[in-house]
């Protein structure tokens, strides 16, 4: 495999992959479509708000990022492209600095960082930090639109399950109070169950690691579909769901 361009670099192969993305910022952007980059924009916020100490759930949440990265049509001999076809980048745990280097290279990537080049083992700290006045394009704002569509709480949620705990598969956001919402049109009208094109989907979006990205494939406007997939639930056929999700997700 190809050396990913940046041994020199302090850090993981993993914070040197999301160095290289703020560095090429300009190339990634131009290389995704708006809805591969929203993608990216809810995997990277999942990433920043995994639990550093949580390897697991940091390993996770870095897949779904990589993944998506997989997919860029950038040239070979790119650095964005050699960082991903590094051995070391499946061989060596992303590490827990990876969550903060995902939270600063949102921070830039959203616009509530300075634009200048990234430097050290992830973005410069000074660039970091929560937009305090989020627009409706940052992630914050994305993140409070989902909130406001409809949804159960989870002792519903679990009640159409047949008293069961929900499948990871189905959307859980949490609130800044801590309390779970699973969107409503992931159920059937009344006090149906879940529906099976929903769960598969879900699966194709990684939905368990990135929530946010999943809901806002199934709640905001698709160029593919033409209009928002929980909408066109039960009108369209599931497989041209199935399609829609997994042209976008799908390696190349």
């Amino acid at each position: 495999m190809s050396d990913d361009g940046a041994g020199d670099r302090p850090g993981t192969p993993a914070q040197r992959l999301l160095m290289l993305v703020g560095e090429h910022r300009e190339d990634v952007r131009a290389a995704l479509g708006e809805e591969q980059y929203a993608l990216l924009l809810a995997r990277l916020a999942a990433l920043a708000g995994t639990a550093a100490d949580d390897d697991r759930a940091v390993r996770r949440a870095f897949q779904g990022v990589r993944v998506l990265l997989t997919r860029l049509p950038l040239p070979y001999d790119h650095p964005v492209h050699l960082a991903l076809d590094s051995d070391r980048l499946a061989g060596v745990p992303p590490g827990p600095a990876a969550v903060l280097d995902a939270r600063e290279l949102a921070a830039v990537l959203t616009g509530s960082a300075p634009a200048g080049p990234a430097t050290g083992p992830g973005i410069d700290p000074g660039t970091g930090g929560a937009d305090p006045d989020p627009g409706p394009g940052s992630l914050l704002g994305a993140h409070e639109r989902l909130l406001r569509a409809p949804a159960l709480p989870a002792d519903e949620a679990r009640a159409r399950c047949g008293g069961a705990a929900p499948p990871s598969e189905l959307i859980r956001l949490s609130d800044p109070l801590g309390r779970e919402h699973y969107p409503a049109f992931q159920f059937a009208a009344g006090d149906g169950a879940p529906y099976e094109v929903v769960l598969e989907v879900n699966r194709l979006l990684l939905a368990d690691i990135d929530p946010w990205g999943a809901a806002a494939w199934w709640l905001e406007g698709n160029t593919w579909l033409g209009g928002a997939p929980a909408s066109l639930l039960g009108r369209l056929p599931d497989r041209e769901l199935v399609g829609a999700a997994a042209a976008l997700v799908e390696e190349d």
